[in-house]
C-alpha cells in the first residue's frame, strides 16, 4: 500500500485523507478524517494467498455525525472487533450465538432510526455469520437473491458504519452491488439471478481450474420466478460444484399453500440434515450408484427410486423437485441454529467434485431482539426497544397508487369483467386494500411477471377485462411475453405500469427508465401516461373501455398533486387526444405524465421573467396528438418536451413526426428533456430529480438557453 502504511492487526491499512490509522468502529465521523479510501492490504484466506479488497463506490462523500447511531446503544464488545468476515473465524459457537444478538440489535436500532425495512434481514442474522464462518469470502462467491437480506452480510464485510446511509445519496445500496465492495461477487436487484450467476462462475472457475467455492442464497419469494428453475435445471445438468442455500422464511416451500402444512424441525429432522451433509454419507451414496450401475441399468433406476423415496419422506412436501433438477437435497435446517448450521455449511463445503447441493434452511421472518430473551443483551434492553419497525402513520399523503385503487374499484363494480393480476417484488399496501375487496377477481403472482402477462392474455381470450399491474423495472423481464402473447395478437391486456421513472431511495435497480420506449415501440400499443389523479382516473376508466387491442399507462411512486384529493369517478379520454393547460407566445411546453407538474413549475418561474409560456399535456406517446402538435407548431417558435425517461421515448415520438411533417425545416426549434443516458443513483426523489435535470428550475433554464438568454439560465440554477 505505499511505504508509509503501517500495518494493524487483521492485516487491516486504512488510509484517511493522508492519515493512517487501524480502523475502529467508533471514530471521528467529520469529513476531514473519516477514510475516503479504504483498503485491506493483506488477508490470509488460504495459504500463500494475498488478496486486495477495495471498498467501491465510497469515495465521494464523507460520514455525518453518528453519535444517534452509535453511542446511544448496547455494548457490542464482539461486533466491535469484527472488520471483516474473516474474525469470525476463531469464534467459538457461544461467541456467534452472542455476535448474532449483538448484529441483531444493531440492526434493530440502525435501520429503525433510519426508517429502511430491514426484517428481512433479521431473519438470516445465523444464517449470514454461519455462511462467513464457514466459507471464505470475498474468495469464495456468496451471491444473494434478495437485497432487503443482505444487510447482515453488509455489516460483517466492513460497511458496518456505513449502514444509516443505506438507499441514501452517496451511502451504501439497498442491494448488493459490484461497485460497491468486493465482497459482492454479483449485484442484486430483482432477484432470481443469484444460481444463474453462480453457476456462470462455477463454470468458468472449472474452465480456469481454480478452487473457489459458490454459494447462492435464494428466498421463497424467487422460487415463484421461472428463471430459478431453468437455472437448476441447468445446475444440475451440467453437475458443477455450487452450494443453494434456500431461506424458508415462511416455513414452507410453497409460498401460496399459507394455511397448509408448515415444515418442522426437530431433533430427528436436525440429525438427518447432518448426516445427508455428511462426507462419509455423500460417498457411501456415489460407491451405491457405482455397483448398481455395473449391476445393471434396471437395478441403477429401481436403487435411485428407492433413495428417491426414502430422501422423500425424510424431506418436507415438495423436497424432491429439487432431486429431479439435479441438486443434492439437505434439510430442513434450522436457520437460527448456528451448531447445525455450521456443522451441516462445512460438510458441504468440504464436498469437492459432488456436485450441485441444495441446503433447506427454515427462519423465521419476525425474529427480532426479542426472539431470545435469555442473552444479556435483550435482556437489559428489550423495555425500550421492543419495537423497532415504526408503524405507519395514520395519517399520510394520498399517493398515485391510493388513487389509482379507488379509480379501478369504481370500475370493477360496474364491470364484473374486471379482473386484477398482479406481479413484482413486493405488494404495496393499497393494492392489499383491492385485494381483500375483489378476493375473487384478483391474481397475485409474486415475481412470475412473464406468467402474469401470458396468464393476462389467456384471461383476455377468454372474454375478461384484465388489469395487469407491474412496476416498470419488472415489466422488462415479461418483455418477450408483452410482444408475442399479447401486442401481436392484438389482445385488450390493460398494463399499469407502477413505480415508473425515478423512484429514489430503489436507486437505479428499480428506476423505471425505459417503459416509455419499450412499450410505445410496440405497433399495436396504447400508450398513455397521466399528469395528475384526476387524469389518472380517467385513463383507468378508458382502459376499462379498451377491447381491441392493448393499452398502458404508467405513474410515478409518491404522492398526489392536489392535498384535497377527492375520488373522482372517471371518464374515458378519446384516444390520442392531449389538451393544452395554459397559453402563451413565447415558449411551449409539452409535458408527458408526471413531468406536465414541473412544467407548469417552470412556466411560473419563467412569467417572473417576463416570458409567456404554453403548457400542454400530451396524455398520449401513442397515438401522438398530431392536431395539437401542428398547432404548437405554428403559434411558437421554440418547443420543448419533457419526460421521465430514457432516450428514445415520448420525444423521439415527436421527434418523428416533426421531421416527416416538415416542421423543422421551417422556424421551429425544438428541444427534448430526457432522462440522461446513466443510471441515477439512489438518493431522495428530490435529490434524483435535480441529477437527471427534470426538476422545474432545470425546465425554464433550458427555455432562457434556448431563447439565448444564458445568463439568466445560469442565475435560475444558482
Amino acid at each position: 500500500m505505499g511505504a508509509a502504511s503501517t500495518g494493524y492487526p487483521f492485516g487491516v491499512t486504512i488510509h484517511s485523507n493522508g492519515k493512517i490509522g487501524a480502523f475502529p468502529h467508533r471514530m471521528d465521523c467529520s469529513s476531514s478524517s473519516f477514510p475516503l479510501n479504504a483498503e485491506v492490504s493483506r488477508i490470509n484466506l488460504y495459504p500463500s494467498s494475498d488478496y486486495a479488497i477495495n471498498f467501491k463506490g465510497l469515495v465521494s462523500h464523507s460520514l455525518p455525525d453518528t453519535d444517534g447511531f452509535f453511542w446511544e446503544k448496547v455494548p457490542t464488545p464482539l461486533l466491535d472487533v469484527i472488520e471483516s468476515p474473516i474474525h469470525l473465524k476463531n469464534l467459538s459457537p457461544k461467541e456467534l450465538k452472542e455476535l448474532a444478538d449483538e448484529i441483531r440489535f444493531e440492526l434493530s436500532s440502525v435501520m429503525s432510526k433510519t426508517h429502511k425495512p430491514f426484517k428481512s434481514s433479521l431473519s438470516v442474522v445465523e444464517l449470514t455469520i454461519a455462511i462467513h464462518h464457514v466459507f471464505h469470502a470475498p474468495v469464495d462467491k456468496i451471491l444473494w437473491d434478495e437485497g432487503d437480506q443482505t444487510y447482515v452480510h453488509k455489516v460483517l464485510t466492513g460497511r458496518r458504519t456505513l449502514m444509516h446511509t443505506v438507499r441514501e445519496k452517496n451511502g451504501l445500496s439497498g442491494f448488493t452491488s459490484r461497485f460497491e465492495s468486493d465482497y459482492d461477487p454479483f449485484g442484486a436487484g430483482h432477484g432470481c439471478n443469484s444460481i444463474s450467476a453462480g453457476l456462470g462462475m462455477a463454470i468458468a472457475r472449472d474452465i480456469k481450474g481454480k478452487r473457489e467455492r459458490i454459494v447462492a442464497v435464494i428466498s421463497n419469494g424467487t422460487t415463484m420466478a421461472g428463471q430459478i428453475y431453468e437455472a437448476m435445471s441447468n445446475v444440475g445438468y451440467l453437475d458443477s460444484n455450487m452450494v443453494v442455500i434456500l431461506n424458508d422464511s415462511r416455513h414452507c416451500l410453497h409460498p401460496k399453500t399459507e394455511e397448509g402444512p408448515k415444515t418442522s424441525i426437530n431433533a430427528l429432522s436436525s440429525t438427518l440434515s447432518k448426516l445427508q451433509s455428511s462426507k462419509s454419507f455423500r460417498k457411501l451414496r456415489q460407491v451405491a450408484k457405482g455397483v448398481t450401475k455395473r449391476i445393471g441399468s434396471g437395478m441403477h433406476e429401481l436403487a435411485a427410486k428407492v433413495d428417491e423415496y426414502a430422501r422423500g419422506m425424510m424431506g418436507p412436501l415438495g423436497s424432491t423437485l429439487f432431486e429431479e433438477l439435479g441438486l443434492y437435497y439437505i434439510g430442513p435446517v434450522d436457520g437460527h441454529n448456528i451448531e447445525d448450521l455450521i456443522c451441516v455449511l462445512q460438510e458441504v463445503a468440504s464436498l469437492d467434485s459432488m456436485g450441485p447441493v441444495l441446503v433447506h434452511v427454515v427462519t423465521e421472518e419476525t425474529e427480532g431482539p426479542e426472539h431470545n430473551r435469555k442473552s444479556e443483551i435483550s435482556g437489559k434492553h428489550l423495555q425500550d426497544s421492543s419495537n423497532f419497525c415504526p408503524l405507519p402513520s395514520r395519517i399520510h399523503s394520498l399517493t398515485y397508487s391510493d388513487c389509482f385503487v379507488e379509480a379501478l374499484a369504481v370500475e370493477a363494480e360496474k364491470d364484473k369483467d374486471i379482473v386484477i393480476v398482479h406481479a413484482g417484488m413486493q405488494m404495496e399496501p393499497t393494492l392489499q386494500l383491492l385485494q381483500e375487496k375483489f378476493p375473487d377477481r384478483f391474481f397475485d403472482m409474486g415475481i412470475a411477471e412473464q406468467h402474469a402477462v401470458t396468464f393476462s392474455a389467456g384471461m383476455s381470450c377468454g372474454g375478461l377485462k384484465p388489469f395487469c399491474i407491474i412496476p416498470s423495472t419488472f415489466l422488462q423481464r415479461a418483455y418477450d411475453q408483452v410482444v408475442h402473447d399479447v401486442d401481436r395478437q392484438r389482445l385488450p391486456v390493460r398494463f399499469i405500469i407502477t413505480s415508473a421513472g425515478l423512484v429514489g431511495s430503489d436507486g437505479p435497480l428499480q428506476c423505471g427508465a425505459f417503459d416509455i420506449i419499450f412499450m410505445s415501440c410496440l405497433p399495436n400499443m396504447i400508450v398513455m401516461a397521466p399528469s395528475n389523479e384526476d387524469e389518472l382516473a380517467h385513463m383507468v376508466a378508458t382502459a376499462a373501455q379498451i377491447n381491441d387491442r392493448p393499452i398502458c399507462f404508467r405513474y410515478p411512486r409518491g404522492a398526489i398533486v392536489r392535498a384535497d384529493y377527492s375520488i373522482c369517478s372517471g371518464v374515458p379520454i378519446e384516444i390520442g387526444k392531449g389538451k393544452v393547460l395554459a397559453e402563451g407566445k413565447d415558449v411551449a411546453l409539452l409535458g408527458y405524465g408526471a413531468m406536465v407538474q414541473n412544467c407548469l413549475k417552470a412556466r411560473s418561474l419563467l412569467s417572473k421573467l417576463g416570458l409567456d409560456v404554453t403548457v400542454a399535456d400530451a396524455r398520449f406517446c401513442k397515438p401522438l396528438d398530431i392536431k395539437l402538435l401542428r398547432q404548437l407548431c405554428e403559434n411558437h417558435e421554440y418547443l420543448i418536451t419533457v419526460e421521465e425517461g430514457s432516450i428514445g421515448g415520448f420525444g423521439s415520438h415527436v421527434a418523428q413526426f416533426l421531421t416527416l411533417d416538415g416542421k423543422l425545416d421551417g422556424r421551429i426549434k425544438w428541444r427534448p428533456i430526457v432522462l440522461p443516458d446513466n443510471y441515477i443513483e439512489h438518493a431522495s426523489a428530490d435529490e434524483q430529480l435535480a441529477l437527471a435535470g427534470l426538476t422545474g428550475h432545470h425546465i425554464a433554464a433550458t427555455a432562457l438557453s434556448l431563447l439565448g438568454r444564458n445568463r439568466e439560465a445560469l442565475l435560475l440554477m444558482c
